[in-house]
């Protein structure tokens, strides 16, 4: 499965599209990988690799248009393709610091709030803190911009993340 998801990928243009440490399927790829490390299942580890399909609050480059979600969950399963939506769609402003005492995911796309279960509210903060900790690695203009946001933010969410993606935030970010 990830090698077809790996070629529909380089399908799309992912290894042509520059992203902080080298190009977005290589990013992609790394997410994975480190969602895997964390023990993660498959879902999860597709939603990673394809977690930018289209685009994201912070990254505009779209690989495949919102409206053909159907491609998307045929390649990957209608959950991994839940959560690439869930993680594309985020307004990130008006989500992130209030998630948890709201446990709420603003849509921008909809412009709609959805009110996610525990498992898939845990697997948006552990998809979202796997990425940033990726680019916050392998930039060091994005860890000089965003470091200090993202060490306010992520230990608030230890409540919805996995312990071992916390605790890889916590390492990575000097908490």
């Amino acid at each position: 499965m990830i090698d077809e998801v790996s070629a529909w990928l380089r399908a799309r243009g992912a290894e042509s599209v520059p992203h902080a440490g080298g190009s977005l399927y290589e990013h992609l790829g790394r997410v994975r990988e480190r969602l895997a490390g964390h023990g993660l299942g498959e879902d999860e580890q597709l939603a990673g690799l394809t977690h930018a399909a289209y685009g994201t609050d912070g990254f505009h480059v779209v690989l495949l248009d919102v409206t053909d979600r159907a491609e998307l969950r045929a390649l990957i399963g209608v959950k991994a393709e839940a959560m690439v939506y869930r993680y594309g769609g985020c307004d990130r402003d008006r989500t992130w610091r209030a998630l948890p005492s709201t446990q709420t995911i603003r849509c921008r796309f909809t412009g709609n709030a959805e009110s996610p279960t525990p498992a898939e509210l845990r697997a948006f903060a552990d998809l979202s803190i796997v990425n940033e900790l990726d680019v916050f690695e392998r930039s060091a203009e994005i860890a000089a911009k965003a470091g200090d946001y993202f060490r306010s933010v992520f230990p608030t969410w230890e409540p919805l993340a996995s312990p071992s993606v916390m605790a890889d935030c916590r390492r990575t970010l000097g908490l």
